[in-house]
């Protein structure tokens, strides 16, 4: 693995960091976690927890912990997505307002953090187009291993199965990214997948918009369909077909498949709703 060394004496004039990785219940922190186990013996590892994870998110932290060998630290905000939700006046977070990262993810972050030197090891890879960080902290300094070490998705596949771990099991009925049960960056094929799957949490999301209607706004998880339209049958059998359809035509435009989509059905990470999104909460 590179070396830091360089990067903290300029950052910080030779005074010894903390090191820490912020953990999302994705797969690319989760395969940085274990590839700095041996390599970055002191670090801390964090999980922010928005009381809004699905549950196979808890249950994959808590497997990487009995891997990892050490605790990692739940960096749960003292104020919950509801008290804030009642701060904003019901307006739901969107794309476009995204208080729910800067107040459940970003300032947990930066309070667990403190205000001394912090080096804070981010899971980007070295085939993402994906730049930025998540946090303008003078006091941290970003560092990339595997953009640095040149490590592709490949390798964290490799990473992960090697360990014991293996991929997300949300990714197991056709979940793209971590985060909370309703973010707003799902495709809707993940949302009928979260109806079939959890419709418990499907119900739960579907009453925070009729909840929003309530105090005057006009809000979607969805954009420009309410959850309600969504689930019904003839939609979700729309959905489906529309989404078969899209993937036989990016299958067909793609040469050399891995051999990990061609078993597994992996979407393409390179997709326009892979790239977007809070990297506190995905990667």
């Amino acid at each position: 693995m590179k070396s830091y060394e360089a990067d903290i004496a300029i950052a910080f004039n030779d005074v010894a960091p903390r090191h820490i990785l912020s953990l999302s219940g994705g797969k690319d922190s989760a395969a940085l976690a274990i590839y700095l186990r041996d390599r970055a013996p002191n670090i801390e590892y964090i999980f922010h927890d928005t009381d809004k994870e699905l549950p196979e998110t808890y249950d994959y932290i808590a497997r990487l912990e009995a891997i990892l060998g050490k605790p990692i630290v739940r960096t749960t905000p003292v104020d919950s997505f509801d008290h804030w939700l009642t701060v904003y006046r019901g307006m739901l977070p969107s794309n476009h307002r995204r208080w729910c990262t800067k107040m459940l993810k970003l300032k947990p972050f930066e309070a667990y953090v403190g205000d001394g030197p912090v080096i804070n090891y981010v899971g980007l890879r070295a085939d993402e187009n994906r730049t930025g960080y998540i946090s303008t902290k003078p006091n941290i300094l970003a560092v990339y291993p595997f953009q640095d070490d040149g490590l592709v998705r490949a390798d964290i596949i490799r990473i992960l199965e090697d360990s014991g771990l293996g991929l997300p099991p949300y990714m197991d009925w056709g979940r793209s990214r971590s985060g909370c049960y309703f973010c707003f960056y799902q495709q809707k094929i993940e949302w009928v997948r979260l109806l079939e799957k959890h419709p418990e949490y499907f119900a739960l999301a579907q009453g925070y918009e009729e909840k929003a209607v309530q105090v005057g706004e006009q809000f979607y998880w969805c954009q420009n369909e309410s959850l309600a339209e969504l689930a019904k049958p003839e939609r979700v059998a729309k959905i489906k077909a529309d989404w078969e359809v899209s993937q036989a035509r990016k299958k067909a435009r793609r040469k050399n498949l891995s051999l990990v989509e061609t078993l597994g059905g992996l979407d393409v990470e390179d997709d326009s709703h892979l790239r977007d999104g809070c990297l506190v909460c995905s990667i």
